[in-house]
């Protein structure tokens, strides 16, 4: 299937696939949208059951940034890429240099960083071939592993949930499931447990799951029996379209609100299902853009506390959503999605506008 006909294929600006014979890498970066700066996305290594699994992930995560990067405030576009291969047996400094060639070929349109299946490591390889990285080892004058900023900003956003549907933000007795335990779920487990949260979770990973049942009294349940757990909050943290026609109906918790990337199988249609059976919604490109912050300000050359200050502002952003989501009778997702468009029409208008101008005083 040709990127065109592909139904995740929304206007991208630009689809590179990449292939090294030598060190096996076949990779694909996908730019959705430069409209408000160079495209900024993690790089996610993960063992794809096909071409075309890979190629919907990236089209679908590319996008998701551009709005992420929108509704944040942030002056960046959308953009993703993911490298076809298990981590644990194809992890090597060549594959990664290769790689780094090829983000450098794009000269800036693409910036990248680690993702789902690549570390500090990786992106250190990476460095060595492009300055267009970022989450780098603080050794090199990067801000490290944005996990743990991820976690807190999807913390926060939890609360938000919280206070919208309870009135208060107080996680003191309330039980939430975590599905997905490993960077960022360990994090988002630790803050939540800190907080007085009853924690039940799942993973595949059996050394992860022993490690939050031993520090934060963690409780396992089945990788299935995650979803129809009686909680107030259901925070997905590992991949995507989870929340689908199959899980939706064994649903018993009163908000979906993870670190997890598209979550949703069907954005729109999934949305409205858990909008109309009274399960809020906290949109994932908006909860979880604490890792983007993060490696936004590290491009910056800023200083940390200025992610730190950023990062609780998904709190009220969530807040701000939730309350038009309200007021217009849609669901959550959609509401997210208007303010995010808006800013990017707004941007964009402003700088035709600068540009006829600029064109007139030329003239």
């Amino acid at each position: 299937m040709i990127p065109y006909d592909n139904p995740h294929f929304d206007n991208h600006e630009q689809i590179v696939f990449c292939n090294d014979p030598n060190t096996g890498l076949k990779a694909i970066i996908a730019i959705h949208d430069t409209r408000l700066g160079p495209s900024l996305g993690g790089c996610r290594m993960y063992p794809y059951a096909s071409f075309d699994q890979a190629l919907n992930d990236v089209l679908r995560l590319s996008k998701g940034m551009t709005y992420k990067s929108a509704i944040t405030g942030l002056n960046f576009g959308g953009g993703k890429s993911v490298i076809i291969a298990d981590p644990r047996k194809h992890t090597s400094e060549a594959l990664f240099r290769i790689f780094g060639r090829f983000v450098n070929g794009l000269n800036g349109r693409y910036i990248t960083a680690e993702d789902v299946g690549t570390d500090l490591q990786a992106m250190e390889w990476v460095r060595i071939e492009t300055k267009h990285v970022v989450g780098i080892p603080a050794y090199l004058e990067g801000s490290g592993d944005p996990s743990p900023v991820t976690a807190h900003g999807t913390f926060v956003g939890i609360k938000a949930a919280l206070k919208k549907t309870f009135g208060n933000d107080d996680l003191a007795g309330r039980k939430v499931s975590v599905q997905g335990v490993g960077h960022v779920g360990y994090f988002l487990c630790k803050e939540l447990h800190e907080n007085g949260a009853k924690l039940y979770v799942s993973d595949i990973d059996k050394d992860a799951l022993a490690r939050v049942v031993n520090e934060f009294n963690a409780k396992v349940v089945g990788l299935d029996d995650i979803y129809g757990l009686d909680v107030d909050v259901f925070a997905p943290c590992a991949l995507g379209a989870i929340i689908n026609d199959t899980t939706i109906p064994q649903l018993k918790c009163s908000i979906v609100a993870g670190a997890a990337n598209n979550p949703l199988a069907d954005e729109p249609k999934h949305a409205q299902a858990l909008h109309d059976k009274g399960i809020l919604y906290a949109p994932d490109y908006v909860i979880n853009a604490g890792g983007l912050i993060n490696v936004a300000t590290e491009f910056f050359h800023a200083a940390s506390d200025i992610a730190a200050v950023k990062t609780e502002r998904i709190y009220d952003s969530l807040l701000n959503i939730f309350d038009l989501s309200a007021e217009e009778s849609v669901s959550p997702l959609f509401a997210a999605n208007k303010i995010a468009e808006k800013r990017i029409a707004d941007i964009n208008f402003t700088k035709n506008i600068f540009t006829r101008h600029t064109k007139n005083r030329r003239g």
